[in-house]
């Protein structure tokens, strides 16, 4: 068997509803209700409440009522230079943190889905980092960052690789080093859905390539990759998102220190609203960020069903 004829399908026909429209049920709304309130109540409700919020004066300890100000808090946003900052620093730790969090995700799924002893020890020690909340791996990771008596400074000094350094408080290794913990926190999510894309790709598709000369790398080329392409785009969009809105685990090992150099957008707008009582303000970042975010995923969504078309 080659791999042309292991990957042969027959073709599928739609069948034939006579161009007429098949009959709504109705009673299946019952049945989504129970999923669907929560989500308009605790998502989509504060989502349109935040937005109106954006358009308004609403600061607290405020004894006048609040005002309806139009767009200008979106004005100020304009020539604020420390949001448009904090959103640099924000796309730099999304990326910074997606990209090495997928290729060390895929090695890992690819080790783990060879036939290896203790396999499943191997895999339940992968997920250590995505059972813990992300407030205990902020404070573990600040012990291992230590400058005194840390694991990483001492295993320096044992190497002779000199004193040790103050790795949250440097200008130049507090982004860098927070950015090492998100990717550690978020590699086991990520491992996760690539190891259940490996366990779904037929044997019989390997098999056939290695029947055809292929090697390792040429079967990852033309069986494994394909086969993990909508997981793989899929899982680094959500993980992007869920990124560039972090907040707990940034906040826990630097605050947005030193001088503002680990403030994420979700920070700034968490000390507007939270410290300085501008909940107006605050809330216009949010609907900035959740619009820079629709655009982003329109954009991959657009790319999406460009290659579907093509392929």
């Amino acid at each position: 068997m080659t791999l042309a004829s292991a990957t042969r399908r027959p073709a599928t026909r739609m069948p034939d509803t006579g161009g007429r429209r098949r009959p709504v049920d109705h009673g299946a709304w019952f049945l989504v209700l129970p999923a669907l309130i929560p989500i308009l109540v605790l998502s989509v409700g504060p989502l349109l409440y935040g937005i109106a919020l954006a358009f308004t004066d609403a600061q607290s300890g405020r004894t006048a009522p609040t005002q309806w100000i139009g767009a200008l808090n979106f004005q100020d946003l304009l020539h604020d230079t420390l949001f448009w900052d904090s959103f640099r620093i924000g796309l730099l730790w999304a990326v910074g943190v997606t990209v090495p969090q997928f290729l060390l995700a895929l090695g890992l799924a690819l080790l783990l889905d060879q036939d290896l002893r203790l396999r499943p020890l191997a895999r339940a020690l992968a997920i250590i980092p995505w059972a813990m909340p992300e407030v205990v791996v902020g404070i573990m990771w600040r012990l291992v960052y230590n400058p005194d008596a840390g694991i990483l400074n001492e295993t320096l000094r044992d190497l002779g690789l000199g004193e040790g350094h103050d790795w949250l408080s440097g200008l130049g290794t507090a982004l860098p080093a927070v950015i090492v913990v998100g990717v550690w926190a978020g590699m086991p999510q990520t491992t996760v859905a690539l190891l259940a894309g490996l366990q779904n790709t037929p044997r019989e598709l390997h098999e056939a390539a290695a029947m055809d000369g292929a090697g390792a790398w040429r079967r990852f080329l033309t069986v494994t990759w394909p086969a993990l392409r909508p997981i793989a785009l899929a899982i680094t969009a959500l993980n992007f998102i869920w990124n560039f809105n972090s907040f707990a685990l940034v906040y826990v090992l630097t605050n947005g220190g030193p001088g503002g150099r680990t403030r994420l957008p979700m920070l700034f707008a968490y000390e507007e609203a939270f410290r300085y009582g501008q909940f107006g303000y605050a809330a216009a970042m949010g609907c900035v960020m959740v619009a820079v975010i629709s655009v982003l995923l329109a954009i991959r969504l657009a790319g999406r069903l460009k290659g579907d078309e093509d392929a």
